[in-house]
C-alpha cells in the first residue's frame, strides 16, 4: 500500500505545495464558514445592520439638522458610506478571527489542518467566508441608504473594489490576530484596542481634512481610512485623497497582510496543537 506521505495531494505544515489546486477541499473550507455565520445569521448579519442604523439614527438626531453640508454633501448622505464601509470591515474580520480562536480554543483546529489543503487553499477558504459575509452586510446597508435616504451608487465599480479590498484587508487581519491570539482574551484586546480604533478614527464620522495638524497627517498614515475615503467616493463621488492613491496603498496593504497570512499558515506558526 503507497504510503500516505507519497500521495498526491499529501500536505504536512510548512511544506509547500505545488501543482493543481485542491477544488474540493476549498469549496467545502468555504463552504463551511459560509454556513458558519449563516446559521446564526441574527448576530452576524441582522446585529451588524442594526448597529449601523442606530449611529444613523443617533447622528440623524444630533447632528443632521444642525451639521451643514460636508464635502458638498448632506451629513446623513456624507456618513453613509463610512458607515457601511466601518460595518463591511468589522465584520470581515470578526468572521475569520472568531473561526479560528474558536477552532483553536475548541482543539479542532486540526480537522483545517490535516485536510490535504495547502497553506494558500485554506487561506482563500476563510477570505472567501469573509468577504462574503462583507458583501451580504455591504449589500444590505447600501439597499437600506438608498430607501430611507434616497442615496443611490455614484461610481459602482468603484464602491464594490474598495469593499472587497476592505473584507480581504480586514479578513486578513483577523486571520493573523487569531493566529497570534492564545485565548478569547487575547482576541479582544486587539479588537477593542487596535481595530475599533483604526476604524472609528478614519474619517468614518468626519472629514480628515478639518483635522488640525499633526491629526491630519496620521490618518493619512491609516490605510483604513483609504478604504472609507475609496467607499465614499464610489457610493457619493466626494473624497478627501486622489482615488487612485487610495487605491494603490490599499492593494500594497492587502498584498502585504495576505503574504504574511500565507507564510504563517505555511509555517504552522502558532497553530499546531
Amino acid at each position: 500500500m503507497q504510503p500516505i506521505q507519497s500521495r498526491p495531494g499529501f500536505r504536512q505544515m510548512g511544506v509547500r505545495r505545488f501543482g493543481r489546486v485542491n477544488w474540493l477541499g476549498l469549496y467545502t473550507l468555504s463552504r463551511r464558514e459560509i454556513m458558519r455565520f449563516m446559521s446564526v445569521w441574527q448576530q452576524t448579519i441582522f446585529a451588524p445592520l442594526m448597529t449601523s442604523a442606530l449611529f444613523v439614527i443617533v447622528f440623524a438626531l444630533a447632528l443632521g439638522q444642525n451639521r451643514g453640508e460636508v464635502m458638498g454633501l448632506p451629513y446623513l448622505a456624507f456618513l453613509g458610506p463610512g458607515i457601511l464601509m466601518m460595518t463591511v470591515i468589522q465584520n470581515a474580520f470578526a468572521n475569520t478571527s472568531s473561526s479560528i480562536i474558536s477552532a483553536k480554543m475548541q482543539g479542532n483546529i486540526v480537522d483545517t489542518l490535516m485536510p490535504p489543503l495547502s497553506a494558500g487553499e485554506i487561506l482563500a477558504g476563510y477570505l472567501i467566508g469573509a468577504v462574503t459575509r462583507a458583501l451580504i452586510v455591504g449589500a444590505a446597508i447600501a439597499a437600506g441608504m438608498a430607501l430611507v435616504i434616497g442615496q443611490g451608487v455614484a461610481h459602482p465599480l468603484w464602491a464594490l473594489t474598495f469593499i472587497v479590498l476592505g473584507a480581504l484587508l480586514m479578513g486578513g487581519l483577523g486571520l493573523l490576530a487569531a493566529i497570534v491570539a492564545q485565548k478569547f482574551d487575547q482576541m479582544a484586546v486587539i479588537t477593542n484596542f487596535i481595530v475599533t480604533p483604526l476604524s472609528f478614527l478614519s474619517g468614518t464620522f468626519y472629514s480628515v481634512e478639518a483635522l488640525p495638524e499633526p491629526f491630519r497627517v496620521l490618518a493619512h498614515w491609516n490605510p483604513i481610512f483609504y478604504l472609507i475615503d475609496g467607499a465614499r467616493y464610489g457610493i457619493a463621488g466626494v473624497s478627501d485623497a486622489p482615488v487612485l492613491r487610495g487605491l494603490a496603498v490599499c492593494a500594497l496593504t492587502v498584498a502585504l497582510v495576505l503574504f504574511t497570512a500565507w507564510r504563517w499558515l505555511a509555517s504552522g506558526y502558532r497553530m499546531k496543537p
